[in-house]
């Protein structure tokens, strides 16, 4: 059977693209190429092996993604959570109290300008057995 592989992109609608862009750029380190968005290559990944990605649904009511209204969120996959927190922070940028530590990551959640909730993870490095 054909099947999806993976997830090819991320597309968000915005009042002020250019500004928001700016932001992201700023503030998360997603800089645009010249074609008008960020390539982010497996190859990248920090720490190494980390690399994937995760399809879930919730329930209608969940309220995971924030304030009623927010239809999706992205997870943005980080290198040093508690460095970028402190950059956010630094920034004025809004932070969610919560934290939370999982068998496979550390996650913390901002609001971006225009108000979209957005989860930060950290994956934890597994160590391999010897």
């Amino acid at each position: 059977m054909a099947r999806v592989t993976g997830i090819g992109g991320i597309f968000l609608k915005a009042r002020d693209p250019k500004a928001l862009s700016a932001w992201y750029a700023e503030h998360l380190g997603i800089k645009l190429s010249d074609y008008g968005g960020a390539t982010m290559m497996w190859t990248d990944e920090i720490p190494a092996g980390t690399g994937q990605t995760v399809w879930s649904l919730f329930p209608e009511g969940s309220p995971y993604f924030g304030p009623a209204g927010q239809r999706s969120m992205v997870n943005y996959r980080v290198d040093d959570l508690d460095g970028l927190l402190e950059q956010l922070r630094a920034a004025n940028v809004a932070i969610d109290p919560k934290r939370e530590d999982a068998p496979y990551g550390r996650f913390a959640w901002i609001t971006d300008p225009e108000g979209n909730r957005l989860e930060l993870w950290q994956p934890l490095v597994v160590a391999e057995e010897k």
